[in-house]
C-alpha cells in the first residue's frame, strides 16, 4: 500500500511541470485524482496515462466556476475529498518595478495576484467542507520568493509571500478539521509561463537554457531541479499517517538556496 492509500485528491496546473509530476506521484501512493488545468490537450494526455485514478477539469483555477467543477467532480467520481494540491502560478520574469508603467503595473498586478494568490483563496473556500469531513489537508505552492527577495520581480515576490500568509493564516482558522502547508521550490526546470500584460505569455522557464544554468550555478547541490524532485514532499504533506502533526508547515525544496543568505 501506498502512502495515500484510498484518498481523492485535487491538483491544479497539473498539465505540465510540478502539478504533472504530483499527481503521478498521487496515483503511485494509491490516490485518485481530480487534475485541473487549462490545457486541454495537455489534461486528456494525462488522463490516458492514469487511467480510472484520475479525472480531468478544463478551466482556469483562478475563477470560482473552475474551482467548483473541480470540487463537484472529486465528490462525484470519488464520493470524498482528502487533498488538494493548490499549485497554479505565472512568473513575472523579474520585471523591476521602475520600468513599469503605472497601468502596465495595475495590469500586471491584477493578473499575477489573480492566478498566484486568488486561485489558492478559491480552491480552499470551495474546498473546505469537504475537507473538514475527511479531516483533510491543503497543500499550496509556495516558492523560495516567499522567503527572500530575489527570485522574481516585486510582483512575483509580492504574491509568493502572500501566498506563505495564507498558509499561516488558514492553517490558524481552520485547525483541527484540516491541515494547510504548502511545499516552496526553488529554481526547477518547468513550463511555468509568464503573464499577457506584460507581452509575456508565451515564454516557458524551461526553454531560456541560460537562466536554467544559472539557477544549477546557484544552487548549493549544484543542479536545477525537476518537477519529480518535489513530488514526494507534497505527498509526505497528504500523508495523515505520516505528517499527523504538521500544518503551517513549509518544506522549502530549493537545493540548499535558502541556506546560503
Amino acid at each position: 500500500m501506498g502512502w495515500l492509500e484510498g484518498q481523492a485528491a485535487i491538483v491544479t496546473g497539473a498539465a505540465s511541470g510540478i502539478g504533472r509530476a504530483v499527481a503521478e506521484r498521487f496515483v503511485a501512493e494509491g490516490a485518485r485524482v481530480v487534475v485541473v488545468d487549462r490545457a486541454e490537450a495537455a489534461l486528456a494526455t494525462l488522463r490516458a496515462s492514469l487511467g480510472a485514478m484520475c479525472e480531468t477539469v478544463v478551466g482556469d483555477a483562478s475563477l470560482p466556476d473552475t474551482n467548483a467543477r473541480a470540487v463537484a467532480a472529486a465528490i462525484d467520481r470519488f464520493g470524498r475529498l482528502d487533498t488538494v494540491v493548490s499549485n497554479v502560478g505565472v512568473f513575472d520574469w523579474h520585471k523591476r518595478l521602475d520600468r513599469l508603467s503605472a497601468d502596465d503595473c495595475v495590469a500586471a498586478h491584477d493578473e499575477v495576484f489573480a492566478v498566484n494568490v486568488r486561485s489558492h483563496l478559491l480552491m480552499a473556500r470551495e474546498a473546505r467542507p469537504y475537507l473538514k469531513e475527511t479531516h483533510g489537508s491543503i497543500v499550496m505552492t509556495c516558492s523560495t520568493a516567499s522567503f527572500r527577495g530575489g527570485g522574481g520581480g516585486a510582483l512575483y515576490t509580492a504574491s509568493k509571500f502572500a501566498v506563505r500568509g495564507l498558509v499561516y493564516q488558514l492553517a490558524h482558522e481552520w485547525a483541527p478539521d484540516i491541515r494547510v502547508n504548502a511545499v516552496a521550490p526553488g529554481g526547477t526546470v518547468t513550463g511555468l509561463s509568464g503573464i499577457d500584460s506584460l507581452g509575456s505569455a508565451d515564454r516557458r522557464l524551461a526553454d531560456d537554457e541560460r537562466l536554467v544554468a544559472a539557477v544549477g550555478t546557484a544552487t548549493p547541490l549544484g543542479f536545477a531541479a525537476e518537477p519529480e524532485d518535489h513530488a514526494g514532499a507534497y505527498v509526505l504533506l497528504a500523508s495523515t499517517g505520516n505528517s499527523r502533526g504538521m500544518t503551517g508547515t513549509i518544506i522549502v525544496s530549493d537545493g540548499g538556496l535558502l541556506a546560503r543568505i
